[in-house]
């Protein structure tokens, strides 16, 4: 079973992998601890990206947007804040992809979910398809030519 730790550490590693096969740039911070873990050099762009472990529960895959700390007085949960970064790039080990989600979609939520099968009433209003927020295609367009 692996850590958290070890978790983001192949998140990042994935999201890092995916991004420079697309010709971006990719940087990463000094120091550990800050509210993005890479930056992405797409054109003449700088963009702030917080990285996720994603893992497929049911038909969605679950991006967590809060993160975790341990304390003295217990576990310690803070959602993410306007102006803290760009984008979540999450990796979703199950299935070997990597997804782009920007920051201003979903702002102050606590989870996104983003749906691989349709839903069983055929509900399409208010969900978030997986497809979607494609890693390779969502850059791909930002970066464009």
């Amino acid at each position: 079973m692996l850590t958290t730790d070890q978790k983001g550490a192949i998140a990042e590693t994935a999201i890092t992998h995916s991004a420079t096969k697309l010709g971006i740039d990719v940087y990463r911070p000094i120091a550990e601890g800050g509210r993005y873990d890479l930056i992405f050099g797409v054109g003449e762009h700088l963009l702030r990206i917080q990285c996720k472990w994603a893992p497929v529960i049911g038909d969605v895959i679950v991006v967590r947007c809060y993160s975790s700390r341990r304390k003295r007085d217990g576990l310690v949960r803070r959602v993410y804040q306007p102006g803290e970064f760009d984008a979540f790039a999450a990796y979703c080990s199950e299935l070997d992809r990597c997804y782009f989600i920007p920051y201003e979609r979903f702002s102050g939520r606590a989870q996104i979910l983003l749906r691989l099968n349709p839903t069983k009433n055929n509900q399409n209003l208010g969900v978030n398809w997986a497809a979607e927020f494609d890693f390779v295609a969502r850059l791909s367009r930002l970066k464009g030519p």
